[in-house]
């Protein structure tokens, strides 16, 4: 940990997904590659890719081709050709690398056992959310999932996370959101939420964000120690059966 502003009082707990709960990294660079292959670009490596992930994978696949190609933007049709590929590449390879990060579980665990309803709040594509988390047993943790695709915003809109509070029923000042990047603090601090971020993750910078946030975390497994319950909410199913705010053409 590299520092704290706890205990504080939240009524909900909301999570991002890649780099705070699973490392897809992987994955993604592997389809990320394959695409460049396909339209003739070196790859970039996960090392490189793992630095553009954040922001969702229109603006990945922007920002790959564009580092692929020495700069130049590509052309409407090149984008739309990398989706097309992308996402065929990525559906197949899922989870084939990705894992949670250690204490990942044992985080979700401990905060559930506490009574903080729990919400998945990620830029990721509802196509793509929903399997990795049904795939890796995490689905079952969340009273809410909401994609990057739900809303017509994403982070670091403040949009997702004031949708959440109004799904949970709790105020903005009482949802807590903990991430792994700069996008995720700038939503939290439009929306008026409070913010942990964890020290690992994909943010190059993961001291300035440690220092700008409320409470900067090593794991997950630690989030329960720095919290407690303000209220409980009623009328969720914690641990039943997600509510799929994230299905954005369902």
């Amino acid at each position: 940990m590299i520092h704290e502003r706890s205990p504080l009082a939240v009524s909900a707990v909301a999570l991002d997904l890649d780099g705070t709960m699973i490392d897809t990294a992987g994955d993604i660079a592997d389809a990320i590659d394959a695409t460049l292959a396909s339209m003739g670009l070196a790859p970039l490596g996960a090392a490189v890719v793992r630095s553009l992930i954040g922001q969702g994978f229109v603006h990945l696949l922007g920002s790959a081709l564009t580092r692929a190609a020495d700069g130049v933007e590509p052309a409407a049709d090149h984008l739309d050709h990398a989706r097309r590929t992308f996402e065929q590449e990525y559906t197949a390879s899922l989870h084939r690398r990705s894992v949670p990060y250690p204490g990942t579980l044992e985080g979700l665990d401990r905060l559930r056992s506490a009574g903080f309803p729990l919400a998945c709040v990620t830029n990721k594509p509802a196509r793509f959310t929903i399997p990795l988390l049904r795939a890796l047993g995490l689905e079952g943790y969340f009273a809410l999932l909401i994609s990057g695709d739900t809303l017509a915003v994403k982070k670091p809109d403040p949009g997702q996370l004031l949708h959440a509070g109004d799904r949970l029923g709790v105020p903005a000042s009482r949802l807590l959101l903990v991430g792994d990047s700069v996008h995720d603090l700038r939503a939290a601090r439009s929306a008026g939420c409070p913010f942990f971020c964890v020290t690992y993750g994909y943010t190059p910078d993961p001291e300035e964000l440690a220092r700008q946030a409320d409470a900067a975390l090593d794991t997950l497994a630690n989030v329960a120690d720095h919290l407690v319950l303000a209220e409980p909410v009623s009328g969720i199913a914690q641990a039943s059966g997600s509510k799929r705010d994230s299905d954005p053409e369902s």
